[in-house]
């Protein structure tokens, strides 16, 4: 190598450079506010929870 030539950076360099440039840093943080969805809940529909003693009877026998 004469003087006038400088260094030939090798290509592990730039591969290395382009994976800092892409995964170099954090993402934004995500407050644990905005980590889940909220959705009121409704009132309890009397006719579809109500019990009966007799309905193993119907699901099994009948």
């Amino acid at each position: 190598m004469t003087q006038n030539q400088e260094p030939r950076e090798p290509v592990q360099d730039e591969a290395a450079e382009a994976r800092h440039a892409r995964f170099g840093k954090l993402p934004k943080r995500i407050r644990p506010e905005d980590t889940f969805a909220g959705t009121p809940a409704t009132t309890p529909d009397p006719a579809r929870d109500t019990y009966n003693p007799d309905e193993w009877l119907i699901r099994n026998v009948g």
